[in-house]
Order: structure tokens, then C-alpha cells, then sequence
């Protein structure tokens, strides 16, 4: 069954997260809906929190067993009175016994033996050899995918600029991460790849630090060059696993609408993957998306519709 469960925060993300630790969810399992933003007020005077109804699927309760009527026997033998004792017999003086004479016995007819029969025993089937159990090969160690080798930039190229920014701003943020850029076919657009160790640091809560790496790269660099290109930064294949994270989500979200035949509102996104949540939703029947809010709180509502 649905439960829902309404708590407060200064932000709305943090409402969401007292729900999850109150009920000890991940973000996946829950749907949210806001009732009310957070509002600042004037000077601390009337400020007032931001309200959230999260709900969630709860198992249902089995119905408890009814007790087992208690024996009419049992009750009965207990409320029987007790027997009297029986009264005590005084031991009788024993009489003498007369013995009668013996009496010449006839000789008993010698019963002829009884032929013995054999009684035939079934005879065993011969059990089928059992085969020899297999042995289990030991499973071969995963061989590790060798490291992924980039052409070196060309001098002067665009893809030289977007590797000596990139290095002089990850040299300040105190990471010794490498990036290698490459022109995409076909296209007006570039991929990095940063390479290195702790790359968690750089991609951040939910790529929020490689997007700002990604942002600034981009402006950076449409100054240096003619036209306009777009730069597409990833680090351990970032992009790829949320892209594949947020399809999965919108599904399960989808299935939740149409079950209760209600909206929900997605928490807030950047652009990007508000595309990927609308894209994933779009030939599903019975299903509208739509965007509300404004940056950097505009969320994604998953609607139903007949």
C-alpha cells in the first residue's frame, strides 16, 4: 500500500533528504511532491520552510491469526471432582492348597515337520553406474582492459587549446588529472576525457563539478575560435552511466504515475538531463512530461493523461 509521509526544510532538497533518513529510502524508491516553497521573508520576520509530501510504497500488514478456542476437554477435566480414595482391602490368610495327583499323560503324536518353503526374493535391477560427478573448472581471472592510448593534439589545433586550459584549471583545483581531447566525426564538437586518479573529486554530487569544468571550458574556448563548437567533458565514462541511471528512473517514475493516475515532480536538473528524462518518456502511452520552475530549480513533471 502507499504511505506518505510531509517534512519541512530550509530548501526543498532538504526536506527531501530528513523524508529519506527518516525512512531509511534512496531518492529511487520514494515520489515527491512539493506543497510549498521556502521563503526567506524580510530581515528573518516571516520566513517559512519549504514543504514536501513524499510518498512511498509500504508492505502490507498480514492479517494477524485468531487464537485457537481453548478445549471444551481440557476445561471440563479440570472442574471433575476428584475420585475418592479407594478404601483398603486387608490382606486374606492363605488357604492351604490340596495338589491333585498326577494322572498318566498319553503320548502326544509327533506333529510331522513342516516342509519349509522358500520363499523366492525379488531380484535386485542393477542400478546404473552413476557418472562421475564434473569437475568445475576454475573460473579464469577477468583479464584487465588495457588503458585507452589518445593521439597526441596537433600544435596550434583546437583541440591543443582545450587541453592546455583544461590543464591549467584542474593544476588549480590541486588535481594531477590528464585530459585528452578529440574531435567527434561529423560534427562542430569536441570530447575530453579526464584521466587519472580520485576523478569522484572532479565529476562531484551528481556531475555538478564536472558540468561547471564543462561550462567553463566552453566559454573559454568559443573566444579563441571562430564559429561556435561545444566541448563535451566526461571522466570514467560519467556521461554514459547517468544517461542509462536516469532512463531506468524515469521508467520507474512512469509505472508509479500510472498506478495511482496522479503527476509527480522529478527533482531539479540542468538541462541535459531534463532532455534525457523527456526523451526516455516520449512514446509512452498515457504518459506527458512537461518542465516547471525556474534555474537552477527547474524540475521535470511526469503527468497522466487518458
Amino acid at each position: 500500500m502507499e504511505k506518505s509521509i510531509i517534512t519541512s526544510g530550509k530548501t526543498i532538497d532538504l526536506a527531501v533528504e530528513a523524508a529519506l533518513a527518516q525512512l531509511g529510502l534512496d531518492r529511487d524508491s520514494v515520489s515527491v511532491t512539493v506543497l510549498s516553497q521556502a521563503k526567506s521573508g524580510f530581515l528573518g520576520f516571516g520566513a517559512q520552510p519549504a514543504k514536501v509530501q513524499v510518498t512511498y510504497e509500504a508492505p502490507d500488514l498480514a492479517p494477524a491469526k485468531p487464537e485457537a478456542p481453548k478445549s471444551a476437554l481440557g476445561s471440563a477435566s479440570r472442574s471433575k471432582p476428584r475420585k475418592p480414595a479407594a478404601p483398603v482391602k486387608t490382606p486374606e490368610t492363605p488357604k492351604p492348597e490340596v495338589k491333585p495327583e498326577p494322572q498318566p499323560q498319553a503320548p502326544a503324536p509327533k506333529a510331522a515337520p513342516a516342509k519349509q518353503e522358500r520363499t523366492a526374493r525379488p531380484e535386485r535391477k542393477a542400478e546404473p553406474a552413476k557418472a562421475p560427478k564434473e569437475r568445475r573448472e576454475p573460473k579464469e581471472p577477468k583479464v584487465k582492459e588495457p588503458p585507452k592510448e589518445y593521439a597526441p593534439a596537433a600544435p596550434g589545433s583546437v583541440e591543443e587549446k582545450i587541453e592546455v586550459f583544461l590543464k591549467g584549471l584542474l593544476e588549480h583545483m590541486n588535481s594531477t588529472a590528464v585530459p585528452h581531447c578529440w574531435k567527434e566525426e561529423g560534427e562542430n564538437a569536441y570530447r575530453v576525457d579526464l584521466v587519472g586518479d580520485d576523478l569522484g573529486y572532479l565529476i562531484g554530487r551528481r556531475g555538478d563539478t564536472l558540468d561547471a569544468i564543462q561550462h567553463l571550458c566552453n566559454y573559454t574556448i568559443n573566444q579563441q575560435v571562430e564559429g561556435h563548437i561545444r566541448v563535451n567533458v566526461d571522466a570514467e565514462c560519467y556521461r554514459e552511466k547517468r544517461e542509462d541511471s536516469l532512463r531506468r528512473y524515469a521508467r520507474k517514475k512512469a509505472q508509479q504515475v500510472l498506478k495511482a493516475r496522479r503527476r509527480t515532480t522529478l527533482e531539479p536538473m540542468n538541462a541535459y538531463e531534463r532532455h534525457v528524462i523527456h526523451a526516455a518518456l516520449q512514446d509512452m502511452e498515457n504518459i506527458t512530461t512537461h518542465s516547471t520552475g525556474t534555474e537552477p530549480n527547474r524540475r521535470v513533471v511526469i503527468e497522466y493523461v487518458r
